[in-house]
């Protein structure tokens, strides 16, 4: 292979070697996808493992940070390695990124501290191995679509891009079965599949890119990087409690915090209107299906996002514990029964990506947010207490509308960008995919921290009093911060043991402690406030569906790139042709 192959002609479609490249780059994307919710469902065990204690509002920095520094980096760093990529070859970046990505790995599996300084190692090397995983997905989808010829990508892509998207949910599954053999197996299973991958990919991926020297937009990527980082760190803050009331969005470090974020947001847009060779490729935006194919992804995400949270909180807070479950073996059934999620987007993304070859990406795209929209509606009629064959179907249900969604609208957006740009362009989609499921975090715990504080502190106030607790002790309890709580729920931890304190307990009748720390108090206690809050939050997800479904709707027709040459003003490669999406391409 080489690089007079490139730009969609000739072996760049031989038919053995796309299947590498599809399955190797498929093996990346499942690894680095995984890494980012498998510290979901094995936090407790991390936590307990590290001993640090959940319930302290100060150690919120530390979950988010071990969840989120990775998707944030990634969401910082992935333009760039594009462009890396199509400066100095796809394959070399996405190579190095198997390379650091398998080392942090192994840092991270050795961490022998404990406390907030085993906390800070976790943090800092999951950093290290987004750094490695932005590598892989700035770059593999480029790969990808090289390989292909435009009437496969979509089915390329789709089975690409949904075992991405299912890898957030094996992860989960992966997380809960490793963590309660032992914590540092979430991070070291991914030791030897990163060597595997590393040394597959040396060996038979080829440059079918024509790289393109340039240079690097340094100014653009500390603007964007410091807004994003600015955003998180408020993120932290926000959703602690200030003063008296429950989320700290109003205080006046989290105002300056947004502030500086906004400020450097705009800096980032000067900037790539007046450097020469941007970050982000604004004229891409100029491409219809672009520009409202990442508009979707964005949206998107942020529901996607938002219900994976939900539902974890649900399963492991409150619906297992009230159906017998110890609070340590939750994390690992909760991950089984998200299953029907994957098992739908696996059954649908495939399936759509191949059929939108043949008919166009927006019916598929537009139809599919409208079913997520749907299925969201659904789950707030669900009592807390739910009958499971009817939550399996509805997120059975969800799993096809997101992949029915996934799969098209990759493809779609990839197909509208010129063969110079896809490292750029796809990097920028992956980005606004990335961003929203930080953003999201912050969204959806709000919304459930404003629901359980208004009816959570009189709830558990009486619940505490009607089996014994003295008022003012049970008041005391009360006022908990109710960020506290749901990290408790998040973690899989019964605080009340905890907040009454070993003395307060045995002063007790038997029978009255035996209720207090067993499966059913905590959840039935915090099951009405969090339906408030659940409530809220699929309400919102529900509307970043419909705002998405008519995105997708608007994208136009099916756009390909004709000739490698004469792009519009601003775009480095060949023009857009815009077809009817009732015609093949």
């Amino acid at each position: 292979m080489t690089a007079a192959t490139a730009n969609g002609h000739g072996a760049s479609h031989d038919d053995r070697y796309k299947w590498i490249a599809l399955s190797n780059t498929t093996l990346a994307i499942l690894l680095a996808t995984l890494d980012a919710s498998i510290t979901l469902i094995a936090m407790p065990d991390i936590f307990r493992g590290i001993h640090l204690d959940p319930l302290l509002p100060s150690n919120s920095f530390y979950l988010l940070w071990m969840i989120l520094g990775y998707l944030v980096v990634t969401s910082v760093l992935i333009v760039s390695l594009g462009r890396l990529g199509d400066m100095y070859g796809r394959v070399k970046i996405y190579n190095l990124g198997f390379v650091i990505y398998t080392v942090a790995s192994l840092m991270l599996a050795i961490d022998w501290m404990t406390g907030s300084d085993g906390a800070l190692f976790l943090v800092v090397f999951r950093i290290v191995q987004g750094i490695g995983g932005a590598c892989l997905l700035a770059n593999s989808v480029a790969i990808l679509t090289d390989a292909f010829p435009a009437n496969q990508r979509g089915m390329a892509l789709g089975i690409n891009n949904i075992v991405g998207v299912s890898g957030m949910f094996i992860g989960l599954i992966l997380g809960g079965l490793l963590a309660p053999i032992d914590w540092r197996l979430v991070f070291l299973i991914s030791v030897p599949v990163g060597i595997f991958g590393t040394v597959w990919a040396y060996l038979k991926l080829h440059e079918l890119s024509t790289p393109n020297p340039g240079s690097i937009d340094w100014w653009g990527n500390v603007t964007f990087a410091l807004a994003l980082i600015l955003a998180m760190v408020a993120v932290t803050y926000g959703i602690r409690p200030y003063g008296g009331s429950p989320t700290g969005w109003g205080s006046p470090r989290v105002l300056a915090l947004l502030g500086c974020a906004l400020v450097s947001m705009v800096a980032f847009v000067m900037v790539e209107r007046r450097v020469k060779e941007p970050m982000f490729r604004l004229p891409l935006f100029r491409i219809r299906a672009f520009t409202f194919g990442t508009l979707s992804t964005f949206l998107a995400a942020i529901a996607r996002g938002g219900l994976m949270f939900m539902l974890i909180i649900w399963l492991q807070g409150i619906w297992l514990p009230l159906h017998g479950y110890d609070y340590t073996e939750a994390p690992l059934i909760a991950g089984i029964y998200m299953l029907p999620l994957t098992i739908g987007m696996l059954i649908a993304g495939p399936a759509s990506g191949y059929l939108s070859d043949r008919f166009g990406a927006r019916g598929f795209a537009t139809g599919g947010m409208i079913g997520a929209a749907t299925s969201f509606a659904a789950l707030t009629f669900l009592p807390v207490d739910f009958s499971y064959p009817v939550f399996a179907a509805i997120l059975t249900f969800n799993g096809i509308s997101m992949g029915m969604f996934a799969s098209p609208n990759r493809a779609a957006v990839m197909n509208s960008l010129p063969p110079g740009d896809r490292g750029a362009g796809g990097g920028m989609n992956q980005t606004f995919q990335n961003s929203a499921q930080v953003i999201s975090m912050g969204i959806f715990f709000t919304l459930l921290i404003v629901g359980l504080a208004s009816s959570l502190p009189h709830a558990m106030t009486t619940g505490l009093e009607a089996h014994g607790i003295a008022a003012a002790k049970a008041h005391e309890v009360g006022e908990t911060p109710p960020i506290s709580v749901l990290f408790a729920a998040f973690l899989g931890e019964n605080p009340i043991e905890h907040l009454l304190g070993a003395q307060t307990l045995h002063e007790l009748p038997q029978h009255a402690q035996a209720v207090l720390t067993g499966h059913s108090f905590f959840p039935s206690l915090i099951s009405g406030p969090f339906s408030n809050g659940l409530d809220t939050a699929f309400g919102f997800a529900i509307v970043a569906c419909l705002i998405a479904a008519a995105a997708s709707l608007m994208r136009g027709g099916r756009y390909t790139h004709t000739e490698p040459s004469e792009a519009p003003s601003g775009v480095s490669a060949g023009p857009v042709r815009e077809l009817e999406e009732s015609h093949a391409s």
